[in-house]
């Protein structure tokens, strides 16, 4: 998953729906692997519709006005007006942090708020300051996460997630694997999750 990928935003609550619909439920671990859809995206964040016009040499706005219409459908808000196009990798490390040291429920809730934070408040997901106050939000001490944002810690091992989605061959997200085995590409409908659950 991405932080900067509208459909992983989409297929996330569809995931959630389906996982609430799910018998077995309380016995899936949700746990979100990093991947860059665009590694090169602005070290300082500018527009997103914007930088979406230079990087695809066309405008946009009939692909964002499709993707909020889908994303509507979820209970979601798209302000692409407000939105802003940064490299996610300082994200990703908060990420990956909130797995380790927290578990895989404050991560999973954590992406909730930096999908939100990204996609509908117009925020800058790789500022320190933004993305320390989302993780005292899930319950992250503030201290902590300050001194890890701050220094290198957990870069080696976020570039391991990057090559070994590539080696698995991952080259779009979101991708849901289940148990290792079973990979659903795409913001597939909650009834597809729950077969696949099931």
């Amino acid at each position: 998953s991405d932080v900067a990928c509208p459909w992983c935003y989409i297929g996330e609550r569809r995931f959630e729906r389906a996982l609430a619909a799910f018998a077995g439920a309380e016995d899936v671990e949700v746990v979100f692997r990093p991947y860059q859809l665009d590694p090169s995206a602005p070290v300082v964040a500018q527009p997103m519709a914007d930088y979406l016009t230079k990087r695809f040499g066309r405008p946009v706005d009939a692909m964002l006005t499709q993707v909020s219409g889908v994303a509507r459908g979820e209970g979601i808000t798209m302000d692409w007006k407000r939105a802003l196009a940064v490299n996610t990798r300082t994200a990703h490390r908060l990420s990956q942090m909130a797995l380790r040291e927290y578990g895989a429920d404050t991560q999973r809730k954590l992406m909730g708020r930096l999908f939100e934070a990204h996609f509908s408040r117009g925020m800058d997901v790789s500022d320190h300051a933004v993305l320390a106050a989302l993780a005292l939000a899930v319950g992250m001490d503030e201290a902590r996460v300050k001194e890890y944002l701050s220094s290198g810690e957990g870069a080696d091992d976020l570039q391991a997630h990057f090559d070994r989605a590539r080696a698995l061959g991952i080259t779009a997200v979101p991708t849901f694997v289940f148990n290792g085995e079973t990979a659903v590409q795409g913001g597939q409908p909650a009834s597809t999750f729950l077969q696949v659950l099931e």
